[in-house]
């Protein structure tokens, strides 16, 4: 009888535990985290929660998303219009050119679930 309350105490502990980094995952919200950088490639994984945007950007290099946690991203403009809707499967790639100069676009997660992607942008694909 003991083995079976203390395998009960070990399972709620687990579920305490995974509650408690769940509501803190959800606390940090949307954000990048750089990953890698070198003279070639700028790599950082991008989380979207669920309505917390990404402020405005632009990106200069064409880049490549793996999607690790997929969804359907709306790409928006200054004024929160949706100008694309893009919708990444889990596990795999896409490959997004560079923004058109000028251009800025916000990145918009209206689904109810995180959207995680790994970007690797390259550094030296501008042609001169």
């Amino acid at each position: 009888m003991r083995s079976a309350w203390k395998s009960l105490g070990a399972a709620l502990a687990v579920v305490a535990v995974t509650a408690v980094v769940d509501a803190t995952q959800q606390q940090a919200g949307t954000r990048r985290e750089p990953q890698f950088e070198n003279s070639e490639v700028r790599v950082w994984k991008s989380i979207i929660m669920p309505n917390q945007p990404l402020a405005l950007h632009r990106h200069d290099h064409g880049r490549t998303i793996v999607a690790l946690k997929g969804g359907t991203l709306d790409v928006v403009d200054s004024k929160g219009t949706t100008q694309q809707k893009m919708t990444w499967e889990t596990g795999k790639a896409y490959w997004l050119d560079a923004d058109a100069p000028g251009t800025q676009h916000g990145d918009l997660n209206k689904t109810g679930e995180p959207i995680e992607v790994i970007v690797v942008e390259l550094k030296n694909d501008v042609r001169k």
